[in-house]
């Protein structure tokens, strides 16, 4: 009786416990919605319906009014048609300021979520103290095979989800320990929680990852990071800003994403286990 007793005390706490980490969840995922929602957007959200061709959009707006006919020519020519409309498609739109008739940009906004990705390669640790032909005459120095466990190109970037939600890709698990002894490092991985549309340019929200002891997520130091959409097709993504642009290429399977880094990972992993392990 006693036994079971405790069973249920360890259920109900275990249970208290998951519970209160939904309610953390469910607080941040508010916290990011309400920061990422944007005043003065011009962008108007709706579907894209049949009839749509090279020279014009036909629109069904969010809020269920009928379908509304514009002139996308002069957008098409400039590559202000950003995606493969296809029908049934959410869509965003930016209206011309003089012709109402007019849209000046459209963006797929169904095309744009799913998992993006770039390639980053590690540098030598401490590279900032060390002079470029030091960096070169170290990489030669070293084995071939710690050349290939170390430098190994990661993918970076994020996956873009519905309802405006957004998650770090780039994140490889492995012990700090292992991590502090390598002797490359990778850039740094932003935490991103967040994507929007506004005026037709792309939003990025990142923050500040905090866990509390039961595992608890909040989020602080929320930033937007603007960039105008230069590109976008079914695999392809290029986005800008005043000082960089950057193409992307899309994933279909999040468990595709750094498979070799992981692979790598993993039996640096074991090695060291195996290693603590014999030295018992």
């Amino acid at each position: 009786m006693k036994s079971r007793i405790a069973f249920i005390i360890m259920f109900l706490s275990v249970l208290f416990v998951a519970c209160g980490n939904r309610n953390e969840n469910k607080k941040t995922t508010q916290q990011v919605a309400s920061y990422i929602t944007m005043t003065d957007d011009s962008t108007l959200y709706g579907l894209a319906c049949e009839g749509c061709s090279d020279s014009v959009i036909v629109f069904l707006p969010e809020d269920g009014s009928d379908p509304v006919t514009y002139n996308i020519l002069e957008a098409y020519r400039k590559g202000r048609v950003l995606g493969r409309l296809k029908i049934g498609d959410k869509i965003g739109i930016v209206l011309n300021k003089e012709n109402r008739k007019v849209a000046d940009l459209v963006v797929d906004i169904d095309q744009l979520r799913g998992i993006w990705c770039y390639i980053v390669m590690p540098k030598i640790r401490n590279a900032s103290q060390m002079g470029s032909r030091a960096q070169a005459k170290l990489i030669a120095n070293m084995s071939d095979s710690l050349k290939k466990t170390f430098f190994i190109p990661r993918e970076y970037g994020f996956w873009l989800k519905r309802e405006w939600e957004a998650s770090s890709i780039g994140y490889v698990a492995e012990a700090s320990s292992l991590a502090d002894e390598s002797p490359v490092v990778y850039p740094p991985l932003g935490y991103f929680v967040g994507w929007r549309i506004w005026n037709g340019k792309f939003i990025m929200v990142r923050g500040t990852p905090n866990w509390s002891k039961d595992g608890a997520l909040s989020v602080s130091d929320l930033q937007k990071d603007t960039c105008n959409i230069d590109y976008l097709d079914d695999d392809s993504l290029v986005l800008s800003d005043h000082s960089d642009s950057r193409s992307y290429y899309k994933k279909k399977n999040i468990n595709d994403v750094n498979k070799k880094a992981r692979a790598i990972a993993a039996m640096r992993s074991k090695k060291a286990l195996e290693e603590t392990t014999g030295n018992k």
